[in-house]
């Protein structure tokens, strides 16, 4: 069903392929919620100063610049949080229409506070409530390493219109040091920080030609930090 905002009903069913099952679904489903409940109680500390500076705002950086080379008008930022780049890409790029999407009604209710220019949504990054082509730039920073990754660049797919990019900042190690630890935290906790390969290859899989790829311009990156690389990709 199309409607004239680009959003879904709020009943629409999960789309076609999309579907985990199994323990596996179960194991990522209790995950996220335990990720969705932290977040909620950590809203307030989201916001820190010395966090957003050193962590959070370099990939933020590297969204607003993107936005700006492609000349995008209709834009969503998947996980959100408390809304600051949202807020960000409506006040300074001042586009048609900027959606913040999170799991998270704590981080929800400070972006809400934050801005009215954006319309913040509760969706999953694996299940969008918009319709098919609705988008032409898609984001997400810092939190791609707690999405079912290759159902959310489905999604991602699906929303964007022909030619619109999908541009994801995440934690990107260059190599596995130690596989065996990876794949066994993995059997226990559905995280995943995939490598700028596997990355490239999650894109291309999910019919997208990769325009970028790089470690993300930090002034300095923080001992605690792994590297985090930015994608974008352009819908096929």
């Amino acid at each position: 069903m199309t409607t004239a905002d680009g959003l879904r009903p709020s009943g629409s069913s999960t789309p076609a392929g999309l579907r985990a099952s199994g323990s596996s679904a179960v194991q990522r489903r209790a995950f996220n919620d335990y990720v969705t409940r932290f977040w909620s109680l950590a809203a307030k500390a989201y916001d820190w100063g010395p966090l957003q500076q050193w962590v959070y705002s370099p990939p933020q950086d590297e969204m607003i610049n993107q936005l700006r080379e492609h000349g995008s008008r209709q834009i969503v930022d998947i996980a959100c949080g408390t809304g600051i780049l949202a807020s960000r890409i409506a006040d300074q790029l001042a586009p048609e229409k900027v959606y913040g999407v999170d799991m998270s009604e704590g981080m929800l209710a400070q972006a809400k506070a934050r801005s009215g220019r954006v319309e913040w949504l509760t969706a999953p990054a694996e299940h969008l409530p918009f319709d098919d082509g609705a988008l032409d730039a898609v984001l997400s920073t810092s939190a791609f390493h707690f999405f079912d990754q290759p159902a959310a660049l489905a999604e991602f797919h699906r929303v964007l219109a022909p030619s619109g990019f999908a541009a994801v900042a995440t934690l990107s190690p260059s190599q596995r040091r130690l596989p065996g630890l990876h794949n066994l935290l993995l059997n226990r906790v559905p995280a995943n920080m995939p490598t700028p390969v596997e990355m490239r290859a999650l894109f291309e899989g999910a019919g997208f030609d990769v325009a970028l790829q790089r470690p993300v311009n930090r002034p300095v990156t923080p001992p605690f930090i792994t590297v985090d690389w930015i994608t974008v990709g352009i819908k096929r």
